[in-house]
């Protein structure tokens, strides 16, 4: 049996529609259960997919819930994952996001600062998805990426270079964008957005105590071009995500010269549901139809294919 890595990068709400899509089209496709890989990454957004993966709750209820349609499921989550922020987020920010970078101004300065939404609701979310495993972590090894405000750095909880938390705290913190949610204080220790450092972290893989036989990324936010019509910002955020993950797949490449490495990114049928508002809650299940319909064409190119059927075989259905 091959050994996997799966990488679930960032990309909002819409970009979690967008991992489930892909995984479910990955599971029906072959078979292969994405709980059954080596090590999961899970950055923003994709850390909650990691931890639903690692939970046993990869399913169409824990996407929709217990909404009869796609409105109220959109009412749903947002009632639930956008909890308005309490008092206070000012002094926290002057002490541990503004006080230190006085000296060196530049646009990290807005770390830190005050946000629309807790991320109490991300944690509910988290709990409600998968149980008591959010108290603990998962058996397996998996790695959820934060930010450290004031060091400036990536915190790869589930690793040895990162504290002990409980996995719903270390999605949340995860998930903590910059002036949409607050960020998130662990043992005194403030935490951002993981995508902050990349929007997908691929090469923490290398982490792993022996080579991997096929990495697969899911990057909401690193498209192969800018769409059509897109808003100034969604260039700039495609820009970066491609070019961190060109570096980390270079990276695992370098080191581990005979591993597969399959990129899976929107196309722009996907691209006009997930943006321009991977926040959007009405754009869910848009975004999760658009891309089951396009991983129907991208899992059929033979080189997609021949590398799936060698790692991860195929079902009696599909054969």
């Amino acid at each position: 049996m091959s050994k996997v890595g799966l990488v679930l990068g960032g990309g909002g709400i819409t970009g979690a529609a967008y991992h489930f899509g892909a995984l479910f089209s990955l599971r029906m496709a072959t078979g292969w259960d994405p709980d059954d890989a080596e090590v999961v990454i899970g950055t923003s957004s994709g850390s909650f997919v990691a931890a639903v993966v690692r939970g046993g709750e990869l399913s169409l209820h824990t996407l929709v819930g217990d909404a009869h349609d796609r409105h109220q499921m959109a009412a749903d989550m947002g009632d639930s994952l956008f909890r308005r922020a309490r008092p206070g987020g000012v002094v926290r920010w002057m002490r541990s996001g503004l006080r230190p970078r006085l000296a060196r101004p530049d646009l990290n300065i807005a770390l830190g600062s005050p946000a629309v939404y807790s991320t109490d609701g991300i944690v509910e979310w988290v709990e409600n998805a998968v149980g008591d495993l959010a108290d603990s972590w998962p058996d397996k090894p998996t790695v959820v990426v934060g930010y450290d405000i004031r060091e400036r750095e990536r915190v790869p909880f589930g690793t040895d270079a990162a504290p002990d938390v409980a996995l719903k705290h270390a999605v949340a913190a995860s998930s903590a964008v910059p002036l949409v949610f607050e960020p998130v204080d662990i043992d005194g220790v403030m935490y951002a957005d993981g995508g902050l450092a990349s929007g997908t972290n691929a090469d923490l893989v290398l982490g792993s105590p022996e080579p991997l036989d096929l990495v697969i990324v899911i990057a909401p936010l690193a498209a192969a071009q800018t769409r059509r019509g897109a808003r100034f910002y969604e260039g700039i955020f495609d820009r970066a995500g491609r070019s961190a993950l060109a570096g980390e797949v270079e990276m695992i490449r370098d080191s581990w010269p005979d591993t597969d490495v399959l990129v899976f990114r929107p196309d722009d049928r996907v691209l006009e549901a997930t943006r321009p508002n991977p926040f959007s809650v009405r754009a869910a299940i848009p975004a999760f139809l658009r891309t089951l319909r396009s991983f129907r064409d991208e899992l059929s190119e033979p080189e997609v294919w021949q590398v799936l059927e060698r790692h991860l075989g195929v079902t009696d259905a599909v054969a």
